[in-house]
């Protein structure tokens, strides 16, 4: 199955600084992480070069069905503040190992590893933000995946409104 990259630009209403703590910090991640009406129950990260994270959304896949948790985790490849992340992108299980995508009953055309790549470009006060999912096989699930990361970075630009890190 043909793979590629899927790439989104955003620009935010915040200061860069502000965008990267909102990737950095588990407690602003557990705000906006996972797709509309998905929560973030889980959200563990050892951010630094060679650190893992694991994380956990959950929500239901068909209006007015069961939620369902869905894991994903990795390793932070490279960190450059506040400028790059770059992290492996893996379903996992609860405890963090690595599964196919299969396990929640979704395509087998996703690799078990793909890489997230995202960029904070500072734009006089606000933040150009690209984000590149490489490995994304191609048809519905790329365009499912970047439904879901667009209402994520929604998501993201509500909580950079409404967070007050003095509260």
């Amino acid at each position: 199955m043909k793979q590629e990259e899927l790439t989104i630009t955003r620009l935010f209403n915040a200061p860069r600084e502000r965008v990267w703590q909102a990737w950095s910090d588990p407690k602003l991640i557990k705000r906006w992480w996972g797709p509309k009406n998905f929560t973030a129950p889980h959200v563990d990260i050892d951010f630094r070069v060679d650190g893992k994270y694991l994380l956990c959304m959950r929500g239901a896949v068909k209006p007015g069905g069961d939620e369902q948790n869905f894991w994903s985790t990795g390793v932070y490849r490279e960190i450059i503040k506040p400028e790059k992340i770059a992290v492996t992108d893996s379903f996992a299980d609860e405890n963090g190992n690595i599964v196919p995508a299969t396990h929640y009953n979704m395509n087998a055309n996703f690799p078990l590893e793909m890489m997230l790549t995202v960029l904070f470009i500072e734009e006089e006060e606000k933040t150009k933000l690209i984000l590149r999912h490489s490995g994304m096989p191609t048809g519905t699930d790329r365009e499912m995946a970047g439904a879901g990361w667009n209402q994520s970075l929604d998501k993201l630009a509500e909580t950079l409104i409404s967070y007050n890190p003095n509260i």
